[in-house]
């Protein structure tokens, strides 16, 4: 077994506060443990929220990070799944009970006793969890994804997140040929959607507050796309989608949004606003439609996401950043000025 310490990692000290280069432990490998040289991280909004304490309190100091792509470079004894040299990645979670209903049918996102952070949380030992914004991490087998060699490591990094995010709900919800699927916003978990919902066969239209990227839109697979900040966008799209994906962290007039779903349509959010929606709920009685809510995958399905992007030549899009630019691209984030994912190159911190 190594002991690993001093890890050179990037840290939010409090809430609020700037991230700045640290080190932390890294616990040594276990029998069932692979360690990873982290290639690069993702930085998703989530990370920004949690490093500022908008979902709530927070453990402190964080790394965060939990889109991470790397290579294995050491296996514990009873390890199966992985060898040294492979491509692997990690996304929102590090472990769960394993035991409950959920966990039992690959669903562990939703264990019912909660699963493991891969950041802002504490394992099975009561330790906390530093995510990807670091040069190594430790990680039980069973939660260790496989890259396929389709993918290079930088545009992967991002689907340990953003990627899964989207592709679960709309495997869900069926998107897929005589499917009409509605994307609201166009940031970093939009741009997978609109990819995987055109892959999946599906007819796409990006809702977005202005034209701004309609061409990115158009690029990346959508068929239509109008700007929610034209009244007559809701007038011309009323009845009109099977599925509408909200990808975005704000407060919509939902009302206005559950009009354009057709009889048995579903809203689906998975952006995490820090601020509560309302609704009417004739809204949804009128026609017996579904307000729902979607949180990553499960490990099996994870899996099946990276290979489904691999076979079809998906990849985020992306701005690889140092590490020494961590803080500006949050700030850049915060104010929509990336397309679509930063994603920090490991070697600069």
């Amino acid at each position: 077994m190594t002991s690993l310490t001093a890890v050179p990692a990037y840290a939010a000290p409090s809430s609020k506060a700037p991230l700045e280069r640290t080190t932390i432990e890294r616990r040594p490998v276990g029998e069932h443990d692979v360690l990873i040289d982290i290639k690069f991280a993702g930085i998703c909004h989530s990370d920004i929220h949690q490093a500022r304490e908008g979902w709530g309190e927070a453990i402190f100091p964080m790394v965060p990070g939990h889109e991470i792509a790397g290579v294995v470079t050491e296996v514990g004894s009873g390890v199966t799944r992985h060898s040294v040299g492979d491509r692997v990645g990690i996304g929102c979670f590090v472990d769960s009970c394993r035991e409950c209903e959920y966990c039992r049918q690959g669903l562990e996102q939703y264990c019912v006793r909660g699963n493991v952070p891969t950041y802002n949380g504490r394992d099975k030992n009561g330790d906390p969890t530093y995510g990807g914004y670091s040069r190594q991490i430790v990680a039980d087998e069973n939660y260790v994804l496989r890259i396929p060699d389709g993918l290079s490591l930088d545009v992967a990094a991002p689907l340990l997140c953003a990627g899964i995010t989207t592709y679960s709900p709309l495997r869900h919800w069926n998107a897929g040929p005589g499917k009409k699927v509605a994307v609201i916003g166009l940031g970093g978990l939009g741009h997978m959607a609109v990819k995987l919902a055109h892959a999946m066969g599906a007819e796409v239209t990006v809702l977005s507050q202005s034209l701004r990227k309609k061409d990115d839109g158009l690029r990346l697979g959508a068929d239509h796309y109008y700007a929610t900040g034209d009244e007559a966008t809701f007038t011309e799209l009323r009845a009109g989608f099977d599925v509408i994906l909200s990808t975005v962290s704000a407060p919509l007039p939902m009302d206005a949004y559950l009009r354009l779903l057709k009889v048995d349509g579903a809203f689906v959010n998975v952006g995490a606003p820090e601020e509560p929606n309302t609704v009417n709920m004739f809204s949804l009685i009128g026609g017996r439609k579904t307000l729902a809510g979607s949180a990553i995958g499960g490990i099996q399905e994870t899996q099946e996401m990276l290979d489904f992007c691999a076979g079809h030549g998906l990849g985020a899009e992306i701005e690889v950043i140092r590490g020494d630019q961590i803080n500006e691209a949050y700030e850049r984030v915060l104010n929509s000025d990336v397309r679509y994912r930063f994603v920090i190159d490991t070697a600069t911190i």
